[in-house]
């Protein structure tokens, strides 16, 4: 061989291996960090995932804090004492805007636990019962988020459903920047998804499996979600769409077969003040877990009701009006004195100072199920089975009440006021009024004195803007901000 081929040659293969050398130093696989396609491979590591996937919903942006306040604060609930610490003032103002601290952190967070999920959706591993449980339960907190997003940063369905809704994300892609779909899309999604988790999911509240590749039992509690959770959720959603008769469908396969019971008059207080899950299928259907080790501190829900914490957030002599003498749901509110006023303090979460435990976040309870039930049998004309519903909670949580034998405009409005009663402090109460596009005429924006501040149907302010902060990364949501903002 010539000398100069022999150059030639050997130059080019020191350069396929300079190639070669530098491709492997560029796809080193982080030294304290696992890829993607290898972090779900047994049932153990989507056990692990599973744990990681709830704990994301704990952050106080979502279930922590943020959300279950919104929907009594926002609403004709809860108002904000004059000496306050100075959080949530645009949930009392109206006046969020795209930079909005807590519109920007709802919507990282919720598609943060969103990438959670679909990293256990998406795993490629050997089915098994327990593999499609956790499947399940991942495609419903999926579900779960996408409702929350589409609810807050959307036009309501029953108002526009061709409306822009939320970017729909099924898949771990960081670099992936996705548009608005709409209203409709979103929502034909998340029933999707609950329909599937429904159907591979085989655990109810209080039953177990053996993780095979650890021996480990893993007990399906109301701090995860169950079978029947997937479909109180589709129940819910159907709800809001007012898809009464699929609502109506969903509800009662609920209450007929899922064996949940609502808590009796003489267990409610000490229900409200048990801080731990449950595995006895009475009221809890699902909750975001804090306890002593995993918890939010300051910043957890309860702390901000406490008045020994933040004691931010009063009870509106409004809301306190709709309930009887009898009625036990007073035994989780208590009274005070504030500068030589009466005031009424929220304790349905009364271990915030609780060095063994901390409260839980109720997301989804069966007593919301029952009055889904009723609600939707109304609007069917089904006026027994409404009033049976209705009465079923109503009766329950005050003993002496006769019950209702309203009828037609004026049953669904007891229904809607009984739902305000007993989900009252859960987050509910906004929503009710944003699903039925009602005006919120008894919002309360001062204290001292009291100023009712209505908030009309119309109000741009009733949606979160889309975050600031994404419309400045994504060129593809930068044009589909709500009207207004």
């Amino acid at each position: 061989m010539k000398p100069v081929i022999k150059i030639a040659v050997l130059l080019f293969v020191l350069i396929i291996m300079e190639s070669s050398c530098r491709k492997k130093f560029f796809d080193l696989e982080p030294f304290d960090a696992l890829p993607i396609e290898s972090a779900t491979q047994t049932e153990a590591d989507l056990d692990v995932a599973a744990n990681g996937m709830y704990a994301s919903l704990r952050d106080v942006d979502l279930y922590g804090r943020t959300l279950p306040l919104k929907g009594d604060l926002a609403s004709d609930n809860v108002y904000l004492k004059t000496s306050n610490s100075g959080r949530y003032l645009t949930f009392r103002d109206f006046n969020q805007t795209t930079a909005n601290a807590e519109a920007n952190n709802v919507w990282d967070a919720a598609y943060a636990a969103i990438k959670n999920a679909n990293l256990i959706i998406n795993a490629e591993i050997e089915q098994t019962e327990l593999v499609d449980q956790l499947k399940g339960e991942a495609l419903t907190v999926r579900a779960l988020m996408h409702f929350e997003l589409v609810r807050n940063y959307a036009s309501t369905f029953t108002v526009n459903p061709n409306a822009l809704g939320v970017p729909i994300v099924t898949e771990f892609n960081q670099n992936a920047l996705p548009s608005r779909n709409t209203v409709q899309e979103v929502y034909d999604q998340i029933i999707s998804d609950l329909k599937a988790a429904f159907a591979l999911m085989t655990l109810n509240q209080g039953e177990s499996l053996v993780v095979s590749t650890t021996n480990k039992v893993r007990t399906v509690t109301s701090e995860n979600v169950s079978k029947f959770t997937a479909e109180a959720l589709l129940a819910k959603v159907y709800l809001t769409m007012g898809s009464w008769q699929l609502a109506r469908d969903a509800a009662l396969d609920v209450v007929n077969n899922s064996g949940f019971t609502l808590v009796t008059a003489a267990a409610f207080q000490a229900y409200w003040a048990n801080p731990a899950g449950r595995v006895d299928q009475v009221e809890t259907m699902f909750e975001i877990s804090s306890d002593a080790a995993a918890n939010l501190s300051s910043d957890q829900l309860s702390f901000f009701y406490d008045p020994a914490g933040y004691g931010d957030a009063l009870i509106t002599n409004d809301l306190i009006s709709q309930y009887s003498p009898s009625d036990v749901r007073l035994e989780v509110i208590n009274t005070d004195s504030l500068s030589g006023a009466l005031v009424f303090i929220n304790n349905k979460y009364s271990n915030s100072e609780n060095p063994a435990d901390k409260d839980d976040s109720k997301v989804l309870r069966f007593a919301d199920v029952v009055l889904i039930l009723a609600e939707a049998s109304a609007q069917l004309n089904n006026t027994a089975v409404a009033l049976s519903n209705l009465n079923r909670v109503a009766q329950t949580r005050d003993p002496l009440f006769g019950g209702f034998s309203s009828t037609g405009a004026q049953l669904i409005s007891d229904i809607i006021n009984e739902r305000r009663k007993e989900l009252a402090f859960e987050g509910d109460r906004y929503w009710d009024l944003m699903r039925l596009n009602l005006p919120i005429t008894n919002h309360i924006k001062n204290q001292n004195p009291f100023t009712p501040f209505p908030i009309a149907v119309t109000d741009i302010h009733r949606l979160f803007p889309i975050p600031q902060n994404e419309i400045d990364v994504n060129p593809n949501i930068a044009g589909q901000q709500n009207p207004g903002f």
